[in-house]
């Protein structure tokens, strides 16, 4: 599934641990890795000396470094590379001159410390992205530390029943059969969201029964193309309600925290966000409120 992957580092505590698991992950597909540090053009046109610029990329060659001394920790070779410029930017053209299957950041790195917030270059990659992005929050459950192995035993697909949240599953039956991991399907119903002008003194129950309808219909296409990639994996297909507030992504934070899901699965945009270069509300938002990492495919990835 994974031939090439690329570790977006800034030299963060986050951005490090995001590869960790990005290794770990290489190893497990015997995937080539490399890693990019992008010195922010920005900062080195703030940079009143030579001296003050190189020490910006110092700074970047010794987050470079500690990827290195990562990847002999984990057992996988990496490459390294050190580039200038806009960060997301380059980090896109650069997973796609390289071919990458796969790129792994931080969800916040330097600019979001201290706050609940999608980091700005990470947000920003995920607009423009067709490779597939793995966000690693720093505070994961089931993370490894140093020297523990890091690994999920369930894993979450989430699907509207949309071709674009189609091109997620092959994605997650590829994440469950590294660890031999459950595969959990969910389809969050949300009433608000899809009667709109129509919700005038409530929704009747006609409307409703189609709504679970296609969600059972959604989520049972993808455990029949779940079943036809991996047989072997025990996949448990859900239909929920969307909470009374927050929509369908607090309903896949629910489902999340009660089932012990240890990775998300999940298209960058779905029904609702068909533009190139959106990023879907119910991505943004989960990506925001979940400490799980989570895998955002675009469509077509």
């Amino acid at each position: 599934m994974y031939d090439r992957i690329v570790l977006a580092v800034d030299g963060s505590e986050e951005a490090t641990h995001a590869a960790r698991r990005g290794l770990e992950l290489a190893r497990e597909f015997d995937a080539a890795v490399d890693a990019l540090y992008v010195v922010e053009r920005g900062w080195l046109g703030f940079a009143s000396s030579d001296r003050q610029k190189r020490r910006l990329r110092e700074r970047g060659e010794a987050a470079l470094a500690a990827v290195e001394e990562v990847a002999a920790e984990v057992g996988h070779a990496v490459s390294t590379e050190l580039a200038e410029g806009d960060p997301a930017t380059r980090v896109d053209e650069y997973a796609t001159r390289q071919g990458a299957d796969l790129v792994v950041v931080g969800r916040q790195g330097r600019t979001g410390l201290g706050r609940r917030l999608l980091g700005g270059v990470t947000e920003r990659l995920l607009r423009r992205s067709d490779v597939p992005v793995f966000v690693v929050p720093g505070e994961a459950r089931g993370s490894g530390e140093d020297g523990e192995e890091a690994g999920w035993a369930r894993v979450l697909v989430t699907t509207d029943g949309s071709e674009n949240a189609a091109a997620a599953t092959p994605h997650g039956v590829a994440l469950a059969r590294t660890g031999g991991a459950e595969l959990h399907v969910l389809n969050v119903v949300d009433p608000l969201t899809a009667g709109g002008p129509f919700d005038v003194g409530g929704l009747d129950r006609e409307f409703l029964d189609r709504l679970q309808a296609r969600g059972q219909e959604a989520v049972d296409g993808v455990a029949e193309t779940a079943g036809g990639l991996a047989p072997e994996l025990p996949v448990h297909s859900t239909v929920e309600r969307a909470p009374a507030r927050g929509g369908a992504a607090a309903g896949v934070r629910e489902y999340v925290a009660a089932n012990d899901i240890d990775v998300v699965v999940m298209a960058s945009r779905g029904r609702s966000a068909l533009r190139r270069g959106l990023l879907g509300s119910v991505a943004s938002s989960v990506l925001r409120t979940v400490d799980v990492p989570v895998l955002v495919v675009a469509p077509g990835g």
